[in-house]
């Protein structure tokens, strides 16, 4: 029993341990000054985190003045994540969409009204069936200005539906291109299951909430 109880023990601290070295890691991504991304040839860059990346980066690229959404990961410490770890939870990214778009069309507001209206903003660690740190919420701002204006959006919403809003708020660092095959993957792989029950039943419930800023051929 002794022997059991020390076994138990030592692996408890070497839990804490673990998990001192990678927290601080995690805290000083959130504390960092936000990184600015340029604009290059009248575009700019939002970036944001909801659950599947798929199923992100379908909304996005439904929506006007939106001219691409790629996958990848953002708002972790591991450099050069990949799928296969990201989905093991511990590199602190979560599967991410970088949205390029045209302010003079869609401005950055309008984007969080999509990122909101396109999940369960209240799911904790999650999108529907996807659960984990790699599917979690996360809004990322890029100056002050954006960083008030999603603190502005939670709080309405939080008011509205009488619940914690689950999304994280992080300053952008770097985001991290996902494998190729990722890339429009909805598009190009329409016959995939979960595709066809979990993506486009998702993509379809966010055009009927907000209509009016889809694209003509959506």
């Amino acid at each position: 029993m002794n022997k059991l109880l020390l076994m138990v023990l030592t692996a408890m601290l070497f839990s804490c341990n673990n998990n001192a070295q990678v927290n601080p890691k995690q805290q000083d991504i959130i504390n960092a000054e936000p990184i600015e991304v340029a604009m290059q040839n009248g575009k700019a860059k939002a970036y944001f985190a909801s659950g599947c990346f798929w199923c992100v980066e379908a909304v996005y690229e439904s929506v006007k003045g939106v001219d691409e959404s790629i996958s990848g990961y953002a708002g972790g410490q591991t450099k050069n994540p990949t799928y296969e770890s990201s989905n093991t939870g511990r590199t602190g990214h979560a599967e991410a969409v970088e949205v390029i778009y045209d302010p003079e069309v869609v401005n950055f507001e309008t984007l969080l009204d999509v990122y909101f209206s396109s999940q369960n903003p209240t799911q904790v660690n999650g999108q529907g069936p996807d659960n984990g740190s790699q599917y979690r919420s996360i809004i990322f701002y890029q100056n002050a200005e954006q960083k008030a204006l999603i603190s502005k959006k939670i709080k309405a919403l939080e008011a509205e539906l009488g619940k914690k809003v689950a999304a994280e708020v992080y300053p952008f660092q770097k985001f991290w291109k996902a494998e190729g095959y990722h890339q429009n993957y909805e598009r190009l792989n329409p016959d995939n299951s979960y595709i066809q029950n979990v993506s486009i039943p998702r993509l379809n419930k966010f055009k009927r909430k907000m209509p009016g800023i889809l694209k003509a051929n959506h």
